[in-house]
């Protein structure tokens, strides 16, 4: 704590963490989450096809973690779209990407430069949903804080979490793509973020709210950046993950486990080995065995 006050960061972190982010952004939010959704296989055709069903499809994109959030919470469930000023956003930002002409908005916010600030502004925001969702739910659930990681959790990654359903809008069913089993980097690092302001928020971890918005945000800026502009899809967490899970669960993250038992029931009959070849003089007594038979 005393190298933080050393370099002045409890103010900046303030001022960070107070600052707004509607319109800028949330506008930045709005276009990299309707971007991600154009580039799913046969996004563009649904918006030819049924405008409506893409709309939706947005909608969730952008406000998923508010519904998640509303549901979990006992609310609402349509309570955010009350805000028009974001929904109108939001959709307009829907129009220019899918209907623009000549594709320019599209061209402009997916050339690579302006995306990666898009990127990191989104981030921002990301983080900024899962602080409000565990101050939220720690109001509502004083003491309950598996609510309160379930809550900041959905807040990060919501439209990730029910991507099976946003799927159906579409009219694509792709239920090996469940996001608890295969975790991206955004669910995890949200997952990850969650516990930890929870744990601020119970005063288990000696930090402030403003100093761990402030570190959590360029952390996940910082990482979503650098694989944007690396097409990498690894996360930062996988040599933590898999020395964890090698000392907790005796395995490695990710991978099934092995079951002798269960193996040797599944696994079908093996035929039984061959005989071992006869001898010589077994050959030849059976030769005679045969030259007589022929000559009776």
């Amino acid at each position: 704590m005393e190298v933080l006050a050393a370099l002045n960061l409890g103010d900046f972190a303030q001022y960070f963490s107070k600052m707004s982010m509607f319109p800028l952004f949330d506008l930045a939010y709005y276009i990299v989450s309707i971007l991600y959704l154009k580039y799913e296989p046969g996004a563009v055709e649904v918006s030819r096809r049924s405008p409506v069903a893409s709309w939706f499809s947005a909608m969730l994109y952008c406000f998923a973690s508010y519904v998640l959030a509303d549901v979990l919470l006992g609310n609402s469930p349509i309570d955010y779209f009350n805000n028009n000023s974001h929904v109108l956003l939001a959709s307009a930002v829907w129009y220019l990407i899918f209907f623009c002409p000549l594709n320019l908005f599209y061209k402009c916010v997916a050339f690579l430069p302006v995306k990666l600030i898009l990127v990191a502004m989104k981030e921002v925001v990301r983080v900024r949903k899962i602080a409000a969702g565990i101050h939220h739910a720690h109001h509502a659930y004083h003491n309950g804080w598996v609510i309160m990681v379930l809550t900041g959790w959905v807040k990060g990654s919501g439209v990730a979490l029910i991507a099976n359903f946003e799927q159906l809008l579409r009219g694509v069913w792709k239920p090996d793509t469940n996001e608890v089993m295969n975790m991206s980097f955004p669910t995890k690092a949200s997952l990850y973020g969650a516990i930890m302001f929870t744990l601020q928020q119970t005063h288990w971890l000696p930090v402030s709210k403003n100093t761990l918005i402030l570190l959590f945000t360029v952390f996940m800026a910082s990482s979503k950046v650098f694989m944007t502009a690396t097409h990498s899809h690894s996360s930062p967490f996988t040599l933590v993950e898999s020395m964890l899970c090698k000392v907790l669960f005796s395995s490695t993250a990710g991978s099934a486990p092995h079951d002798s038992h269960s193996a040797s029931h599944d696994a079908p009959h093996q035929p039984a080995p061959p005989s071992p070849a006869k001898s010589k003089e077994e050959l030849n007594e059976g030769a005679r065995k045969r030259k007589a038979k022929k000559a009776e």
